[in-house]
Parts: structure tokens; sequence; C-alpha cells
């Protein structure tokens, strides 16, 4: 990946870089110390349509290739990424804020996606329908699934390689071609990695990565030749996009305040070291980051200084140094955001136990924070915060917190430390969550399980194999 690849960038579409605009453009800044990194220009309306009329094109040859060519593009691109995945790293500390040690895993991560997507992509059938009875006795019957069409896909700025991997990867194994419109806090992630798919082959059009506005977003969202919407951002604009979607198919992976139980039986120790990393390891700017902490009244206090104790030993500063756990928000407005959700609490009678404040505004780096006497309807406890942030209280009964997780919009993950077989039963037939981790919090994911959440949290679920089931459909054929 050649720097002018990236800091030279405009729009991605049919394999060339397209945008005139000199005025209309968007700055990217290190989220750390706010230094320029590029330049991108706005795409305008007529390059949007540009790159919907080529992901268009594209797809009618690109959904006929074979499963064994679609899995060699996207080996191809794993090996490609492979050998620049140093430059990847670099560039996801650079505009997205991430750690260092955060966003190894990110490259590591989407590595493995793209071996998955690769070998799912050989996996693509369908099934034989019984019918050999009634009206359809001794006719044979059977299914088989078809690439939907160009997708839609708008990823967020927290995970600016996986999150577009996410959409990318089953979408070119089962044979679908894609438009990726990145958050504007982070494109030139998304940007090299088209710029990786030009080199290793993918053929022009299947891979478009559009920098626009919302204004020009919404000509492809309206747009019916693209057949598909996958979206990952906040509840509220993903429900606003499904709502103007149209006859798209839609898929949301949307945002919580994930909530994680510590049972009397738990390990403690455990426990608090894991929650207080799932708190605000790269402060809390992840939809599943731990918000909302319930402990059994009975060790709550021994729970309580085994966590203050964790949360000192993180490291908090520059993102690109190692060892750093939290590094900044990602944009001076969401630094101002939290201060006031915290202040609110205070304000409410909440109680701070650690942090609170602004550490560093024009790093914009906020103190981990935990606060507790808090109420239901505080935005700290209720809305996602998405921040360096988390709430603790004290509970009586195991059906009572679960009667609290549940009062949540909100029902992405959850988390449960027990070793009692009774609670992580009832847990699971009553938490209204997508996913219930057991003795982990409940950021854990991999990249191939089901995710996704209920409520307000969602629509359908990620995961290679289960994103390719929503970008696939099926036809029937009776003989």
């Amino acid at each position: 990946m050649e720097n002018r690849d990236v800091l030279q960038a405009k729009s991605f579409i049919n394999n060339e870089w397209v945008g005139h605009s000199t005025t209309n453009v968007l700055m990217v800044k290190n989220k750390f110390d706010q230094t320029p990194l590029a330049t991108v220009a706005y795409a305008d309306a007529s390059e949007v349509q540009f790159a919907v009329a080529n992901s268009v094109q594209a797809f009618q040859s690109y959904s006929k290739l074979s499963a064994a060519e679609r899995r060699d593009f996207l080996l191809k691109l794993r090996e490609g990424l492979h050998q620049e995945k140093d430059k990847f790293i670099n560039l996801i500390i650079s505009e997205a804020g991430k750690p260092a040690d955060y966003a190894r895993q990110e490259v590591e991560r989407a590595l493995f996606q793209l071996q998955a997507a690769a070998d799912e992509a050989l996996r693509v059938g369908g099934e034989v329908i019984p019918m050999d009875f009634g009206l359809g006795k001794g006719k044979t019957a059977h299914t088989k699934n078809y690439p939907i069409g160009p997708i839609l896909a708008i990823s967020p700025f927290n995970f600016p390689l996986n999150l577009a991997m996410h959409k990318i990867a089953p979408a070119l194994a089962a044979g679908c071609t894609v438009i990726l419109k990145p958050s504007p806090f982070t494109p030139l992630t998304a940007l090299a990695l088209a710029s990786l798919c030009k080199r290793v082959g993918l053929p022009a059009g299947v891979l478009n990565v559009v920098i626009c506005q919302n204004e020009e977003a919404s000509i492809m969202l309206k747009d019916e030749r693209l057949k598909m919407l996958s979206f990952t951002g906040s509840a509220e604009v993903g429900w606003q996009l499904k709502a103007q979607a149209g006859k798209k198919k839609v898929v949301l992976e949307l945002g919580g305040n994930a909530a994680v139980i510590v049972d009397r039986s738990a390990n403690l120790d455990e426990a608090a070291k894991a929650i207080a990393m799932g708190a605000y390891n790269y402060s809390g700017q992840v939809c599943i980051s731990v918000q909302r902490i319930y402990v059994d009244h009975s060790v709550f206090d021994q729970f309580l200084e085994k966590f203050k104790h964790e949360v000192s030993e993180l490291k908090i500063g520059n993102p690109s140094e190692e060892g750093t756990v939290v590094g900044p928000l990602i944009d001076r407005v969401h630094v101002n955001r939290i201060d006031s959700w915290v202040n609110e609490a205070k304000a409410r009678g909440a109680e701070v136990l650690i942090g609170g404040h602004i550490l560093d505004l024009e790093n914009n780096l906020y103190a981990p924070t935990l606060l507790t006497n808090t109420q239901a309807d505080m935005k700290i406890v209720s809305e996602e915060a998405f921040g360096p942030v988390a709430i603790i209280e004290k509970v009586q009964y195991f059906d009572e917190v679960i009667r609290e997780v549940n009062r949540s919009r909100y029902g992405l993950q959850a988390g449960l430390f027990t070793n009692q077989i009774s609670q992580m039963k009832y847990a699971q037939e009553n938490l209204e969550v997508g996913a219930l981790i057991i003795n982990g919090v409940p950021g854990f994911r991999i990249d191939t399980m089901p995710y996704g959440g209920v409520k307000d949290s969602g629509l359908g679920r990620e995961g290679i194999r289960y994103a390719m089931a929503e970008m696939l459909e099926t036809r029937l054929i009776v003989y």
C-alpha cells in the first residue's frame, strides 16, 4: 500500500479514483494529535450514480463466476492484506485512534474473515424439499441459492477494516457486488482496502468505495437497483435508513448499552479483570462494550475493590504507544457529550466512584469513569454511551437483575459471570439479547458466529455464513 494510494484518495469507483471537487472535501485527522492525514473529495450526485451503475453492471458478470473463482479472489485479497498488515495497522491507529494492540487484533480478524468467507464460498447450496405426497406425488423439488444483487454497505468508524469486511467478505463469497460508504471519520482504511482489491485483480465495479455526504448517500438508499442495505451504526440512524430503503432487504447491526452480571459464585478476580477491559478498551467505543454492571449484594464490596484496582492499571494516552488501552474518543463532540451525560447523572444523585471528568481535551481523552446510585432513565444508563463510562449497581436477587437488564430498549449481547448452571439456564431463557456470554464480557465476538441483536439493537445477523444467507435468495424447482 503506497502512501499515494491513500493520501491522495478520492472515491474508488470502477477501479478508478473518482472525485473532481476541490471545495467540497473531507479532512481526515489523526484522532490523538489532530494532525491532518488526508483531504478527500466528497463524491457528488453524478459520481454516486456512476458507482451504482458500475455496481449493477459488474454484478451481471461477477454473479456468474464459479464458487472456486470467488474463493480465489478472497484468498488473493487475504494474502495481499497479510503482506501489508503493518501498514493497515498504522492507518487504523492514526485515523480511528485505536490502541496498537487492538488495531493488530482488528487486522488479524479481517484476515480470518477472508479465509472463512473463502471456505464458505464453496458451501453455497440448497436442499431437497420433501414433496412425494398428495398433489406432489411422484415429483422432485430442490432449492438453489442465488446472489441477491448489488449491496449498499454502510460501516462505522470504530472498526474501519473489520466491520467493512463483515459486509464485503460474505458479499464477495456469495457473488454480490458492494458499494461501501465508510464513516467520514475513517475513510482511509476503506480506500486502502479498495486499492488492494484492485491490485489483486478483483474485477472493476465489484467493490466501489464512495465517500459522500448524507444527501448523496440517499440517492443510493432509494435506488431500487441496489437490492440490499447492510448498515452498522447507531440505532437512531439505522431505523431511519430502514424506513427510507423502500423494497430493499435490510440488515441492521445497531447499538446497545450492554450489561454484565456478576453472580455470587463468580471468580471475582477474573470477572474484575475482564470487565475492566470490556468497559474501557478503546474508550468504550464498541457497541458491545460493558456499560451496565450488576453485582450480587453479597460480593459487591469485594468485587468493587478488585475492579477499581484493575481500572487503575489501564494505560491511558497515545494509541500508538504499546500497552495503551484507553485512547482518544473519536471527536471532541463526543468528549463533551459524555461529560454532559456524566454531569447530568451527578446532578440527579449518581455517585462517581472512578473518573468522571475530561482528562485532556486537546487529545480527546476522557477518564475511565464508574458511577453508582444511578436511575434507569439517566442517559448514561438508558442510552448507548459509546465512551469510557460504566455504571455499577448492587442487586439482591437474580430474577431482579434479569428484569433490570431487560428494561433497556436495546438487546445486543450480555455477559454473566457465574459458576451456577441454574443461573446460566435462567439467564438464557429470560434475557432479551441476541447472545449471552457466560463467564465473559458482552464484547466477546468470533467472526463466524451469528451476531446481531433484538429490540432496537438490530435486524438480521452477521457472521460470515449468516451474512451470506442474508445476501442470497432461494429459488425452487419442481419436476
